[in-house]
């Protein structure tokens, strides 16, 4: 087991599709920024990590520095050597550095950490109640995953430490994102022809806009379902660069109206989280239906076709809801955030605009007629 897994051997027993048993032993060193110290868990003497006094709030800077948009590896590898702050008795490494802001034990995990990690395919084990704010976790690999760890987080297993984390859940995903997007994204290829890369649908079939070239070098959108095999007519004429000016403004005028608010903090609200946990279903099971359509039968095609408009009517009731709840959840914080991010849109790189599109916008359908977005406030 690697040292993003913690050393803790976690024994898992499945059955079926779902896991009914999990244990765990602590050994081997804390990672940098904690410390062990004697504990019994369920009547199994183990250790239990605790901050460290002289070496959690280096791990801290660490995440607040990466966590601005313009900081880099180098930058903080650069400030820690200037700095004379040695890790280990050695000078700081990108690879360090790496691998630590990955590691999920350094987050205090609350409810918008669950999602993520149920967004990505990770199995969870805990109940969203458990993601309080407080405690890390850790991240297992699972047997069955094929991809490298550090890059996909399907199939991995996360379960919740019994110890405190050092960063604010908030600060821990804006930094895995930013890793995510600075390595891949779907599939593994890094979308590089518009931030809007996996947000914009076809408006006829629902299947993903990808932006292409033509000869004189104008990007289009096209429809992916209808370049594979003409069986979508198409979503018309949608000029990349001009689609995203249009997008730009309607993020403006939508953070607009939050601008006034003066609301708490994020606080866990389970409600929201059984309706993504919800929304993500329906959206699997839309995505496997039309994934059947490909050289299926009339009458196939006919059922498929009902089905996925019915399970369309309630993912849009879905996002409603959602959107609701997160405007209602959405922090001080998060809107000034995201409005110094779209004031400087022009200053800003091309994965800070994927940053700010993800926190704003659920989905986008669209044809040269009609764009309708769903957002997430």
């Amino acid at each position: 087991m690697s040292g993003c897994c913690l050393g803790i051997d976690i024994l898992v027993k499945k059955v079926s599709t779902n896991i009914d048993n999990i244990s765990f032993h602590m050994s081997g060193a804390a990672p940098f920024g904690f410390q062990l110290e004697p504990t019994t868990i369920q009547g199994i003497r183990t250790k239990m990590m605790k901050p460290d006094p002289e070496t959690a709030d280096i791990a801290r800077l660490m995440f607040e520095m990466y966590a601005q948009p313009s900081t880099s590896f180098g930058d903080i590898a650069r400030h820690f050597a200037d700095e004379g702050i040695l890790i280990y008795d050695k000078e700081l490494t990108r690879g360090f550095i790496s691998q630590m802001l990955r590691n999920p034990i350094y987050a205090q995990a609350d409810l918008e950490l669950y999602e993520f990690f149920k967004s990505q395919g990770t199995v969870v084990i805990n109940e969203a109640a458990d993601f309080a704010g407080t405690n890390g976790c850790y991240l297992y690999q699972g047997r069955d995953v094929q991809e490298r760890k550090n890059k996909h987080l399907k199939d991995q297993i996360l379960v919740v430490a019994p110890s405190e984390g050092l960063v604010s859940a908030d600060v821990w995903l804006r930094c895995r994102k930013k890793l995510m997007a600075n390595t891949t994204f779907q599939n593994g290829r890094k979308a590089k022809n518009t931030w809007l890369a996996g947000k914009v649908k076809c408006g006829r079939c629902g299947y993903a806009l990808m932006s292409v070239g033509n000869p004189s070098g104008v990007q289009y959108l096209r429809c992916s379902k209808r370049a594979d095999n003409k069986s979508c007519p198409g979503c018309g004429t949608l000029r990349t660069r001009e689609f995203e000016r249009f997008i730009y403004g309607e993020m403006v005028k939508k953070l607009a109206q939050f601008q006034t608010l003066t609301g708490k903090r994020e606080k866990v609200n389970p409600k929201l989280t059984a309706l993504n946990v919800e929304l993500a279903r329906v959206e699997d099971e839309i995505e496997k239906l039309l994934n059947t359509l490909t050289g299926a039968s009339a009458v196939l095609i006919s059922y498929a076709n009902t089905k996925i408009e019915e399970l369309d009517a309630q993912r849009q009731t879905l996002a409603k809801e959602i959107a609701a709840l997160s405007a209602e959840s959405m922090s001080p914080e998060q809107i000034e955030r995201l409005s110094v991010y779209l004031n400087r849109w022009e200053e800003i790189d091309f994965d800070d605009r994927r940053q700010v599109a993800d926190g704003l916008i659920s989905q986008i359908r669209a044809t040269g007629e009609c764009v309708a977005i769903e957002w997430k406030i």
